[in-house]
């Protein structure tokens, strides 16, 4: 065990604001404190046991027999197997749905979904009509957009690297005062224990008139059997394997599934053409498109089979360039044409819209003072929050030390106590050994020996005072 097992709340207390440096210094010369008191010299074997307070015999605590708790992977075991369960009855599940879809009637099967993509960032925006509608305007408001965005992100890191800085020392100058506060709460905590000792010494060498104390524990080393975790541990990868396995049949049957209900639907293509007319045109319109895209027809066939379309070359002519664009009309009430082609709309909340609208009309002056006046606010609303917080951390801080300040005061008597206790459970059991060997008939000149190293346990044992 290393000295920085030993939870002493004066040197938890003492090292909490060191560095590892300095922690490592004050381990090193509490170790050496330790080991120059506590080495005693060297005495012959007869009176080894004299001097080491060696009972005839000593009891092992009773809590070194309690039987450990075994842990138990059964339940990483479970979560395992279950996970694969669900995982294996998803894919179940979607092998049953591409079944079931192929038999579906069209009518019925859910429309497509049309996907919306926002450009609510302004340099997002900016890019796009920059790669869309290249020319002096949008240039030259993106350009300046982009600079925007870059002087605003240099000049939020300075301000945001200023306010750490000013924050990290405030804070030394914090801990400082506190560690200035707490040398008279660790001086009267270190003051109480030499007092404590002192006590306990002129106690037992008034009592030693007659008696001493001193002991050891002995040690009971555990061993824990874990044999069936093997077997459990292969039972469960077994059944990994095996669910894994069952997954992926069914996913390959799914997709069997899947490869006939396209060639189902493939099938129906040429049936709808060839009954479509005029009046049905707006519903076969739906249900084609519905199907070509569910199949991810290429361009070719499209064409193909469109041109038999009993419909005018004009209708067709626009169905076509429909499905074969590459992306969807916005115009229908933004919400796409209900395919899966992605559409793009812009939805901005950001300060940098206003220059780049300014920038794109200079002559209208609204566009400057709104772009200035929400620029404005928004710096000022950024200072004024950045300010807020640097304050509100250091006034954290300083109320913070001083509750560390005032709970370590209030500490005192219980690390008094806390060390007095430990002392006493150290040396009552070593009192009790002397007054045994008094009872059974040792002589004055060994029971002197047994009380000379009790008062110097007293002294120089555990729980240590630090100087």
């Amino acid at each position: 065990m290393k000295l920085h097992d030993f939870h002493d709340g004066e040197t938890m207390r003492r090292q909490r604001n060191l560095t590892n440096n300095q922690k490592k210094n004050d381990l090193t010369t509490q170790e050496g404190v330790i080991v120059n008191n506590c080495c005693k010299p060297e005495c012959n074997f007869n009176e080894i046991c004299d001097t080491l307070i060696i009972s005839n015999h000593t009891e092992a605590p009773a809590e070194l027999k309690e039987k450990p708790q075994e842990k138990s992977l059964l339940p990483i075991s479970g979560i395992a197997l279950g996970v694969m369960g669900v995982i294996t009855g998803l894919t179940y599940f979607i092998s049953r749905n591409t079944k079931a879809l192929a038999k579906t009637d069209k009518k019925q099967v859910l429309p497509t979904l049309t996907r919306h993509v926002a450009l609510n960032e302004e340099t997002h925006q900016a890019i796009y009509r920059m790669v869309r509608n290249p020319n002096r305007q949008t240039i030259l408001a993106g350009s300046g957009v982009l600079a925007l965005t870059a002087t605003a992100f240099m000049g939020k890191t300075f301000f945001d690297g200023f306010k750490e800085v000013w924050v990290k020392k405030k804070e030394a100058d914090i801990q400082k005062n506190l560690q200035e506060n707490l040398i008279a709460v660790e001086t009267q905590t270190f003051g109480g224990k030499m007092q404590i000792i002192r006590n306990m010494l002129s106690t037992r060498t008034a009592e030693f008139a007659k008696t001493l104390n001193f002991g050891h524990r002995p040690e009971a080393a555990e061993k824990q059997n874990n044999t069936n975790y093997f077997l459990l541990g292969a039972a469960t990868f077994a059944g990994i394997i095996g669910l894994g396995f069952l997954s992926i049949k069914n996913l390959t049957r799914g997709k069997q599934y899947l490869e006939e209900g396209s060639r189902a639907l493939k099938n129906t293509i040429p049936e709808i053409i060839k009954k479509s007319t005029k009046e049905t045109m707006e519903e076969d319109r739906e249900i084609l498109k519905g199907i070509f895209t569910a199949l991810g027809t290429p361009k070719k066939y499209i064409k193909e089979h469109l041109k038999n379309l009993n419909w005018s070359k004009a209708d067709i002519k626009d169905f076509e360039d429909e499905l074969l664009s590459s992306t969807a009309r916005v115009e229908r009430a933004l919400g796409g044409d209900g395919t899966d082609k992605p559409t793009y709309y812009s939805h901005v909340d950001d300060y940098r819209a206003h220059l780049y609208n300014y920038l794109l009309d200079t002559d209208n002056k609204q566009f400057k003072q709104l772009f200035f006046g929400i620029a404005g606010l928004s710096a000022v609303g950024y200072a004024g929050k950045l300010t807020g917080d640097a304050i509100k951390e250091v006034q954290v801080k300083k109320i913070n030390a001083q509750t560390e300040l005032d709970l370590q005061k209030r500490l005192v008597s219980t690390e008094l106590r806390n060390f007095k206790a430990k002392k006493d459970a150290a040396i009552t059991p070593l009192v009790e050994e002397f007054y045994k060997q008094k009872r059974a008939g040792k002589s004055k000149e060994e029971l002197k020996i047994i009380a000379d190293n009790i008062l110097y346990e007293i002294k120089n044992g555990a729980p240590f005072v630090y100087s």
